[in-house]
């Protein structure tokens, strides 16, 4: 009798591919858009492992997932791995566990068997990710890195030597971190060829070795996404970002001759090209750095207090064009008010589990879930009232209108809760000219 061959993690799996479509179908709906950056970058002649920065629970994972219709396969912390029905879940979810070092030494040396699967996962040419920050953050920074992806990086090339390993760091930057219906920037940095490093440093020790790549790899995931240094100034710094955000775009655009880029690489460049400024203003003129510094930090704190969305100040006129759209709006009641309706189950749900979630990151990793579960059965029991209670051809166009209806719902949300806080940044005289002052300095104007 023939043994059966065991199973590896990377191997194809029929219901998974059949869910794979769903979730990254669902995952690009939930985001209005998303938008990958330097995937010519990746190469094709080795092996990989992402390196992402890590802002967002689960989300990030499925960003990375959604690249292209290449099977991936993940590492998580071990911990989440104790409950057997669970492990098996996430093992189908080609998932594997990996142990940290605040584990303690003893637990980290039960890696050797994910190094070993991982190894030959590689070796099946199937990327493997890995977020070295450890743990996420949901913040427009990085965290320290830890050394765990390059000590299973050089332990898999010195078992593959034939095949070149590379480390591609990949910066994930979301428009909005807490939000449904954000938009997404996903950027390829410049991979590390472990193999080529090895071979270009043989005198030096693994710490050592370490302890460079780490360097490395935390320099290119910083050229990568939109970073501000974590520190006293870092909600000052973003809300300067916001403020001139769209002048420099404009501006840059007319340095590139009218060249146009997208909107969400445009409102990168600006960001970074800003937070590059305010750190040479703080070396040449540190008075001035200190006055815009502290005019953000004022903006910051009186925007928060009167919940004025970032979305108001990075407009010139935002309340006249919502305005106008508040108006297609009302014309348009009989539709997005009985989707809105139809989909409060679920809203239902999400604020129910809000409630004993602390951590804000982890929201959108759940509203994503609820979503993806609860609205086909959802639309399973409208379809069959509407078939039950009006004639079929009635109840399927009923049906084709009420699909979108999770959307409809929040983008209309969206738009009411946007036209609210333009409304209230028309009423504060001194923030809109903290923002006013914001701009002339930093635009010289």
């Amino acid at each position: 009798m023939a043994i059966k061959k065991q199973k590896k993690i990377q191997d194809y799996d029929r219901v998974y591919s059949i869910l794979r479509h769903y979730v990254d179908f669902a995952l690009r709906v939930s985001y209005r858009t998303i938008k990958y950056v330097g995937v010519e970058k990746l190469p094709d002649d080795g092996a990989i492992i992402f390196a992402p920065n890590h802002t967002n629970a689960l989300m990030d994972a499925l960003v990375i997932l959604a690249m292209d219709r290449r099977p991936k396969v993940f590492v998580a912390r071990a911990d989440i791995f104790r409950n057997p029905t669970l492990a098996k879940a996430l093992t189908f979810l080609k998932i594997m566990p990996i142990m940290r070092m605040r584990d303690g030494i003893d637990e980290v040396k039960k890696n050797n068997k994910t190094i070993e699967k991982s190894v030959d996962v590689l070796c099946d040419k199937i990327p493997f990710c890995i977020f070295p920050e450890g743990t996420h953050q949901a913040k427009y920074s990085l965290q320290t890195l830890a050394k765990g992806v390059f000590r299973i990086g050089l332990q898999a090339q010195e078992l593959m030597p034939d095949v070149p390993l590379y480390v591609v760091p990949v910066g994930i930057r979301y428009g909005n971190f807490f939000r449904f219906r954000s938009t997404v920037r996903v950027q390829m940095g410049e991979p590390i060829n472990l193999r080529e490093y090895m071979a270009e440093h043989p005198d030096m020790s693994q710490p050592e070795m370490l302890n460079s790549l780490r360097t490395i790899l935390s320099d290119r995931l910083k050229e990568s996404i939109f970073y501000i240094p974590n520190d006293e100034n870092y909600d000052a710094t973003y809300e300067i970002c916001a403020a001139v955000a769209k002048p420099l775009e404009k501006e840059l655009a007319g340095k590139r001759g009218g060249k146009r880029l997208s909107p969400l690489n445009a409102h990168f460049e600006a960001n970074n090209l800003t937070v590059s400024n305010i750190q040479q203003m703080k070396e040449a003129e540190p008075e001035k750095a200190a006055r815009v510094l502290a005019l953000g930090a004022e903006a910051n704190a009186i925007r928060k207090k009167h919940r004025i969305s970032l979305s108001s100040v990075s407009v010139k006129y935002p309340l006249y064009s919502r305005l106008l759209k508040a108006v297609f709006l009302v014309a348009t009641i009989g539709y997005w008010l009985p989707a809105s309706l139809l989909v409060l189950p679920i809203n239902g749900i999400c604020a129910l589990i809000f409630t004993a979630i602390k951590d804000y990151a982890f929201r959108n990793s759940i509203r994503f879930v609820i979503n993806l579960i609860l609205w086909p059965l959802l639309m399973i029991t409208y379809s069959i009232l509407l078939l039950v209670f009006l004639p079929w051809q009635w109840a399927l166009l009923a049906i084709v209108l009420l699909l979108p209806a999770p959307i409809v719902a929040h983008e209309t949300y969206r738009l009411f809760r946007l036209v609210g806080s333009d409304a209230r940044l028309l009423g504060q005289k001194h923030l809109r000219n903290l923002y006013k002052e914001i701009r002339e300095i930093m635009l010289n104007k």
